[in-house]
């Protein structure tokens, strides 16, 4: 059984921006805690309020009400170099340090430890091979950041902000404009440094795919309807990622964990599949082309007209009430006669 350590946690949270004597509330009676070896995903749509949370939880910004504990104290109570221990902060912004190398980039970081012209002794540079090492960037040290990906970069910050050795570490859509490899690669790596570093994690992103399939926890943050924290699975068997983005045309697919237009049109068909894989991808073409796709009952067959059966990737065959054809593709299938006149 894992024993959960609290890292920060709020209790009647009121979040927003002041203008003068006035607030401007964005949420307000938001109630959560951040545990150590956990990666939190932060979904909502835009504007819902996520990089609000953070540069509160971060201390960027004041709540407006309620109550924010960093290990046990009021967050309010840490000076700024005190908040720099126990705090890592990894925006999206590309850093512009291209003219240090990678481990004099990630050797800022022990600022909090050494003082801003303190000098690195052993266990700071011990430190700081850890950190390259557990982000995979050891043999780049050397390297200008300049000459580094995009998703190389991320991964130098990362370093950058596991070498502060603090216990929680805050991230805002890091993995945003990075290619499908390097958003792999990335969420990847904080799963595994929130398990083997012990850190508490929360990230704010827009990629549901991978925040399903690699996110400890889940918050969902609705523009109007607070916050609602949980495990993955939890949130996803109780409907909770249906309503996340207000939009009727959108759905969705518990299955498959993605989100889709709902499909519009008025033709309907059966559909029979020899796989799951198969008929995933059938029923992705036929909704695309204004087809619901309807489930072949096991009884008679003879009125589940038309009616499209996949054998296998060139093996279709498409029936009507006037006869049936074979297709070797789904190129073939759709530039026919038969399906788009007599359906």
């Amino acid at each position: 059984m894992k024993v959960q350590s609290v890292v920060i946690e709020a209790k009647d949270l009121t979040i927003g921006y002041r203008h003068g004597k006035r607030g401007e509330v964005v949420h307000s009676h938001l109630n959560f805690a951040l545990c150590r070896g956990e990666l939190t995903c932060l979904l909502g749509s835009n504007g819902a309020g996520k990089s609000t949370l953070l540069r509160t939880l971060a201390a960027v910004q004041p709540p407006l009400s309620g109550d924010i504990t960093l290990l046990g104290k009021p967050l309010a109570s840490y000076s700024p170099k005190e908040r720099s221990w126990e705090i890592g902060i990894v925006l999206t912004d590309k850093t512009q340090a291209g003219g240090l190398s990678v481990r004099e980039l990630v050797a800022l970081g022990r600022q909090p430890h050494t003082g801003f012209f303190g000098r690195l002794g052993k266990e700071d540079h011990e430190i700081i091979d850890h950190a390259l090492e557990a982000v995979g960037m050891a043999e780049k040290a050397s390297k200008y950041t300049a000459e580094l990906s995009d998703g190389e970069r991320q991964k130098v910050m990362i370093a950058k902000a596991l070498v502060q050795e603090c216990p929680l570490i805050l991230l805002d859509e890091p993995t945003a404009f990075l290619d499908v490899v390097s958003r792999i690669e990335i969420m990847t790596l904080l799963h595994r440094l929130a398990s083997e570093e012990q850190r508490a994690i929360l990230m704010s992103t827009h990629d549901i795919e991978q925040a399903l399939v690699l996110g400890d926890k889940l918050w969902l943050l609705k523009k109007g309807k607070g916050l609602e924290c949980g495990v993955t699975e939890d949130l996803i068997l109780a409907h909770r990622m249906d309503t996340l983005f207000p939009h009727e045309d959108i759905r969705f697919d518990s299955m498959h964990g993605i989100y889709s237009p709902e499909v519009k049109g008025g033709k309907s068909i059966y559909l029979s599949a020899s796989d799951e894989i198969l008929r995933h991808w059938a029923q992705n073409a036929m909704n695309r082309n204004g087809f619901l796709c309807l489930e072949l009952p096991g009884a008679d067959r003879k009125e589940c007209l038309p009616l499209l059966e996949v054998k296998s990737a060139n093996h279709l065959i498409l029936s009507t009430e006037r006869n049936s054809e074979v297709y070797c593709s789904f190129e073939a299938l759709f530039a026919s006669s038969q399906l788009v006149c007599e359906l």
